[in-house]
């Protein structure tokens, strides 16, 4: 089966697609001014792009991982994006945490796998 890499550059393909699944690398918000909801939302339409992209949606994703800088200060807003976001009855499996970041602007980092094609 062949691999097809979306997006990418010497160190990270932006996504991996592999026998009808898409793993998409860490995506985070380019407005680092923007508070957690706002950065959340940011994220999570660059998914959505990304997803598109490779050919499927949020409807068939599979997993999800949330890495916040201050899950205490910003767990309740990134869900309120979140929630916003995600597809009624199409809830991945998610795992949330808290973690020093890279760039110490960032407040979020989502990463998501999804199905391609249909059921």
């Amino acid at each position: 089966m062949d691999i097809t890499r979306i997006v990418t550059n010497a160190r990270r393909g932006r996504a991996v697609v592999y026998n009808g699944v898409v793993y998409v690398g860490g995506q985070t918000a380019s407005d680092k001014d923007a508070d957690i909801k706002g950065q959340t939302e940011e994220t999570l339409a660059k998914i959505d792009k990304v997803l598109r992209d490779a050919g499927t949606d949020k409807s068939r994703l599979l997993t999800a991982q949330i890495w916040m800088k201050d899950i205490a200060r910003d767990f309740s807003e990134m869900n309120a994006a979140w929630d916003a976001w995600v597809e009624p009855d199409a809830f991945p499996t998610r795992a949330t945490t808290q973690c020093s970041m890279a760039n110490s602007a960032t407040l979020v980092e989502i990463i998501v796998t999804a199905a391609i094609g249909s059921d």
